[in-house]
């Protein structure tokens, strides 16, 4: 077993979270040792609805998703499931929801009133638009959270904006939960209080646009689609279309990336055109021109050995095939369900995650 799946063995987290957001920030703390409880009502998680099933009926989604977790269904409107639910809130260490903001203190189950009985309790509230603000209520899925946020904006094509896949904000809320939930366990570690987080979907988009806010601040600039350093509109950094229909991926940013590209073309003349203004049509028409005459094959065999920061696009089984995630064990077949599942993306001491074991139903004891 790798150390990670040690790194927070003992933790004891209560998940009451739906869909993504939630459950894949849980599966990563499963993946680092927390023991998972995660407490549906009685229709179940919603995802069970989504997507394909097995033989057995199983929804594959949410069969993922939950992993290496235990299960329980409670209707916390009951009192008898409620006192139940609230023996757990004694000896956990986390409780994360993704609730609406008034749906759990309307069940007399608010944040305060948790952590008044558990004062060590670490409380993550993952909802669409956070506690206070005008959205505060409103219902909202991925699009809307990357809308509000400007990112649409500024990503597609010149014609219309295009939507990110996987869901961004959806999986960056997982990220920035797990990440705060970590520190907030570091940080009672050491003074022995829990505390209370606020996250939003729709906020975690804007710490991304970093440099478009500093731009934006400074000289009135906003990102423009298919106009922009890193969306189309520099030659250098765009997607390409070879001549079978496939795509290759060009990312020479630094020059020296740059040069090296141009050179295996046979193309000097396109070395110091890379700082011509932005939108570069004119020299990204030639360089497409460039592309449309190869195949991606050919393409792959050209620049092989040029270090230049060029890729084939390739689709999901090409990739779950490369070698490059064979050979970091990136992706396997997860025990007793004929899926794929990806693992927790580090290894620790040379040595990689265990493989997840499947959900179970929890067991009092």
């Amino acid at each position: 077993m790798s150390r990670l799946n040690r790194f927070i063995s003992g933790i004891r987290v209560l998940d009451l979270t739906r869909h993504l957001p939630g459950p894949l920030a849980t599966l990563l703390l499963a993946d680092m040792g927390a023991e998972i409880l995660k407490i549906e009502g009685p229709a179940g998680d919603e995802i069970k609805s989504l997507g394909p099933q097995d033989a057995a009926g199983r929804s594959l989604y949410y069969e993922a998703i939950s992993a290496g977790k235990r299960t329980l269904s409670l209707d916390l409107k009951v009192p008898a499931d409620r006192e139940r639910f609230l023996a757990l809130v004694d000896t956990a260490d986390v409780l994360i929801e993704s609730f609406r903001p008034d749906v759990m203190p309307r069940l007399g189950l608010a944040s305060h009133m948790l952590r008044a009985r558990n004062p060590r309790l670490i409380y993550a509230s993952l909802s669409g638009y956070g506690r206070d603000g005008p959205l505060a209520a409103a219902a909202g899925h991925d699009a809307n959270y990357l809308a509000y946020a400007g990112a649409l904006a500024g990503n597609g094509t010149a014609q219309e904006p295009s939507l990110f896949y996987p869901p961004i904000a959806d999986c960056l809320g997982s990220m920035f939960g797990l990440a705060t939930i970590l520190g907030a366990l570091y940080a009672r570690a050491r003074d022995g209080h829990g505390c209370d987080i606020d996250i939003a979907l729709a906020d975690v988009i804007m710490p991304l646009q970093v440099f478009s806010l500093a731009e934006l601040r400074a000289t009135g600039k906003q990102p423009s689609r298919g106009a922009d350093l890193l969306n189309g509109g520099w030659a250098c950094y765009r997607i390409y279309a070879t001549r079978d229909g496939r795509e290759m991926a060009l990312g020479a940013v630094e020059p020296k990336f740059w040069r090296a590209f141009c050179e295996r073309a046979d193309r000097p003349d396109w070395i110091s055109r890379q700082s011509d203004p932005m939108p570069q049509h004119e020299l990204v028409g030639e360089v497409t021109a460039f592309f449309a005459d190869m195949s991606q094959a050919e393409c792959v065999e050209k620049f092989a050995t040029a270090d230049c920061c060029l890729a084939p696009l390739l689709d999901l089984r090409e990739a779950v095939a490369h070698p490059h995630h064979a050979t970091r064990g990136l992706v396997t077949r997860a025990e007793q369900l004929d899926i794929f599942e990806a693992a927790f993306p580090a290894i620790v001491d040379g040595e990689r995650p265990r493989r997840r074991s499947p959900r179970e139903p929890w067991r009092e004891t």
